[in-house]
C-alpha cells in the first residue's frame, strides 16, 4: 500500500453480534494499516476497537414485518441518513456485515454511487429470500462467509464467496484460555442456569416471562439473565419484579456461560456461543405472532438454532412460537440438567460443531487480509 495513501472504510453492522463481529475486523484492519480511517454505525466495541460509531446498533433494532412497518418512519430517517454520511465521509470501500433488510438497500445504493462494496457474514438467503442472490451479485464485489455450507450455496449460483471461518471460534477460545484459573464468582458451589433472552425489546418482552417461570420449578438452581447492551435497567427490573432472587449481569455473558450447568437462549449468535462453551441449551423463540405466521410460509429451513442448521439435525431443542411454553420448557429444562444420555449427545455434538467452524481458520485476520488485498490490488 502506497504509504501516503489513508484509506478510509466505513462499516454498517446493526445488531450486538455485528458489533461484536465489527470490533475483531476493525483491530484486525488496524493491525494491517495503521493509519485507517474507520467510521461505522455498530456499538460499544466497535467503538473501543477505534471505530468511530455515528449510530448505535440500538437504535436499530426492529424485529418482525409488523415491527418493521410500525417503525418505518424511523428506518427511513436511518436510511437517508447514512447515505449523506456515507457521502460525506467519502470511503474507499463500504463493508457490511449481516443486518440485511437495511445493508442491502445500502449495498445498492452505494454501488451505484460508484462504491466498492464488501459484505462480511452473508445474509440467510439460504434460509428465506432466496431472490437476494440477484442483488448481491449486481450490488456486492466480495461476500465473505462464515458458516461451512454457504460456499457450496453459493457456487450453485455461479457466485464466488470467501469461506473465512467463524469469528466466534477464535473469540471464544481467547476467553477461555485467558479465564483458565477464575473461580466461580457466584461461588463454587453454585449451580447456575444462564438465561439468554436476547437483544431486542420486542423478543425479550415476549421470551423471558416464560424463561423466568422456571426459577420456582427448578429452586436449587441460581438463574442469572444476561441483560443486552444498550437497554436500561429499569427496562429489566420491571420484567424481575416478581423474581427478587433472579440476577443479572451486563457484559458479562461469557462469564456467565463458563460456569453455567444450562442455558436458555433466545435464536441467534447467542446459540452458537453457548455451544461453543459446551453447556447444553434450549432454544427458545417467540415472536408477534401475524410475523410468524408470515415468516413460517416463507422460510425454507427446518431449524432456526444455528447449532442445529449447521449439524443439519436437532443437536438441542428448539421450542418455537406455541410451544415455547412453560410446561414444555420444564421437561427439556429437566433433561438437559440431569438425564445424563441426553447431556453425552449434547456435548459429543457441540465438539464436532467444533471442529466444523475450526477448519476456517481466523476469521476476523482471514477477512481482514481479504479485504486489504481486494484495495491494494492493482
Amino acid at each position: 500500500m502506497d504509504k501516503r495513501t489513508v484509506m478510509k472504510y466505513y462499516i454498517i453492522a446493526g445488531e450486538a453480534s455485528g458489533d461484536l463481529h465489527g470490533s475483531k475486523l476493525i483491530k484486525e484492519l488496524k493491525a494491517l494499516d495503521t493509519k485507517a480511517l474507520i467510521r461505522c454505525w455498530g456499538g460499544d466495541l466497535m467503538q473501543n476497537a477505534g471505530g468511530d460509531v455515528v449510530k448505535h446498533y440500538r437504535d436499530l433494532a426492529f424485529m418482525g414485518f409488523t415491527e418493521v412497518i410500525m417503525n418505518l418512519p424511523t428506518i427511513l430517517r436511518n436510511f437517508s441518513f447514512c447515505k449523506k454520511d456515507i457521502a460525506a465521509f467519502k470511503p474507499n470501500v463500504l463493508i457490511l456485515i449481516d443486518y440485511p433488510g437495511f445493508n442491502l438497500r445500502m449495498a445498492k445504493w452505494a454501488k451505484e454511487n460508484g462504491m466498492k462494496v464488501i459484505y462480511y457474514i452473508s445474509p440467510q438467503i439460504w434460509a428465506w429470500k432466496e431472490k437476494r442472490i440477484h442483488d448481491i451479485k449486481k450490488y456486492v464485489d466480495k461476500m465473505l462467509v462464515i458458516l461451512p455450507f454457504e460456499s457450496a450455496y453459493y457456487s450453485k449460483w455461479k457466485y464466488p464467496v470467501d469461506y473465512v471461518g467463524h469469528p466466534l471460534v477464535e473469540t471464544i477460545d481467547q476467553y477461555l484460555e485467558s479465564q483458565q484459573r477464575k473461580k466461580n464468582p457466584w461461588g463454587e458451589e453454585q449451580k447456575i442456569i444462564a438465561v439468554l433472552p436476547g437483544s431486542r425489546k420486542q423478543e425479550i418482552l415476549r421470551k423471558l416471562p416464560i424463561m423466568l417461570k422456571m426459577v420456582d420449578q427448578f429452586p436449587n438452581y441460581r438463574f442469572i439473565v444476561a441483560k443486552a447492551p444498550g437497554l436500561d435497567d429499569s427496562f429489566y427490573s420491571q420484567l424481575l419484579k416478581p423474581y427478587p432472587f433472579v440476577e443479572t449481569v451486563s457484559n458479562r455473558t461469557y462469564e456467565l456461560l463458563s460456569f453455567a450447568s444450562a442455558a436458555l437462549v433466545t435464536s441467534g449468535t447467542a446459540t452458537l456461543e453457548t455451544a461453543l462453551f459446551g453447556v447444553p441449551q434450549i432454544i427458545c423463540y417467540k415472536g408477534n405472532n401475524i410475523s410468524f405466521q408470515i415468516a413460517k410460509r416463507l422460510i425454507k429451513i427446518k431449524f432456526i438454532g444455528l447449532v442445529n442448521l449447521i449439524m443439519n439435525k436437532e443437536v438441542v431443542k428448539e421450542l418455537i412460537q406455541d410451544k415455547l411454553t412453560e410446561k414444555n420448557l420444564m421437561i427439556e429444562l429437566n433433561l438437559i440438567l440431569h438425564n445424563v444420555i441426553r447431556i453425552k449427545q449434547i456435548k459429543d455434538n457441540y465438539r464436532t460443531l467444533r471442529e466444523v467452524l475450526s477448519k476456517g481458520g481466523n476469521a476476523s485476520i482471514n477477512a481482514a487480509a481479504i479485504i486489504n488485498r481486494f484495495l491494494t490490488k492493482k
